[in-house]
């Protein structure tokens, strides 16, 4: 059994910020949502240890937890920590799979330090990358474009995909296993600089849906249609997508990050009747369910970064805890390119 004592930073008592739910929120979470709580974090017990993070995963996923309504995983309740996966080393440990100095991620919250089990921890290699690329392409972002695109997209060598909110964590990955699998890609973004960034990781067609009428972009691009379209927008861009289908076409609903913060329904898809001219397909999938396949995600995209045929990028917010309000509205505001990620800072 690991030694609690082999750490002298761990005999002394821990006190952790956290941000904690304090109310549900209507359209965007302002600061009325978050109460910042210090709470001292116990000594582990058996089979326990205390983890320091070092960076928090923002992912739009976040504002639908926020929602006291039924989903794939229950709603984060109020005084809760608020749910997130984050990086982190474990300082003290009364766990041998654990030891202190293991670098780990977890769903550990927004929180500068967290007891656990190991449920729902992994040991995570910092030789293959540093800790926000395992947030991003080798973190669920990366699980969700993998098994996005290669099993419920089906994706053939030769097809034409298009992807939108293509410069984010999971489009990024989702374009560049395209690619590395043979097909032709589309990418829709927002803005003339993460246009030029999907060129360069090897897009090879990108849409500015701030600048561009993206329907008839589309189809200037791909007059044939498209074959696989994997969708984190919703909205008018999905629209656009299912008018522009090909025969057989697989739609990918992963997310639809366009009408998150709403206050009342967005309208559904006006052209889904495409589906039934087109024989093609729409399907959605949440990536929990692929979760005893990881490992073989985690060691395909691994040897693609090894190797220099994709590129995961980051965009690291400093901040702390405290920072984690408003770092989260830039997720909505689109102010990164790749991941993003928040940096914690210890208390003094």
């Amino acid at each position: 059994m690991a030694d609690i004592t082999s750490d002298p930073e761990a005999q002394l008592s821990i006190t952790t910020r956290q941000i904690v739910l304090a109310q549900r929120p209507q359209g965007f979470p302002d600061d009325e949502t978050w109460s910042q709580v210090e709470t001292e974090v116990p000594s582990p017990g058996p089979g326990e240890f205390v983890v320091r993070t070092d960076h928090i995963s923002l992912d739009p996923a976040m504002r639908g937890w926020l929602n006291d309504v039924r989903s794939y995983v229950p709603p984060v309740q109020l005084g809760e920590v608020m749910r997130a996966q984050a990086t982190g080393v474990v300082t003290a440990s009364e766990n041998a799979d654990f030891p202190v100095g293991t670098a780990v991620i977890g769903g550990f919250g927004v929180t500068e330090h967290a007891l656990s089990d190991g449920s729902g921890v992994s040991r995570i290699d910092l030789g293959l990358a540093p800790a926000p690329t395992w947030l991003g392409a080798l973190g669920m972002p990366g699980m969700t474009a993998y098994f996005g695109l290669l099993d419920v997209g089906r994706l053939r060598e030769g097809d034409t995909v298009l992807v939108s909110g293509a410069a984010g964590a999971v489009g990024s990955v989702v374009g560049q296993l395209a690619k590395a699998k043979g097909a032709r890609v589309i990418g829709i973004a927002g803005g003339a600089d993460k246009c030029a960034w999907l060129r360069e990781i090897g897009f090879d067609e990108a849409i500015d849906y701030r600048e561009e009428k993206v329907l008839r972009r589309l189809r200037e691009l791909a007059p044939d249609g498209i074959d696989v379209y994997f969708d984190n927008v919703g909205g008018d861009i999905l629209d656009a997508a299912l008018a522009n289908l090909r025969r057989g076409a697989r739609v990918v609903l992963c997310g639809a990050i366009s009408g998150y913060n709403a206050e009342s329904l967005p309208p559904g898809p006006k052209r889904y009747m495409s589906l039934l001219v087109f024989r093609a397909s729409m399907t959605g999938f949440v990536v929990f369910d692929y979760q005893d396949r990881y490992p073989e995600a985690v060691a395909a995209i691994g040897e693609l970064i090894t190797s220099g045929r994709l590129v995961a990028r980051e965009t690291v917010l400093p901040g702390g805890v405290a920072g984690f309000p408003e770092a989260l509205l830039g997720l909505f505001r689109g102010v990164n390119t790749g991941k993003l990620v928040l940096a914690v800072e210890e208390s003094a």
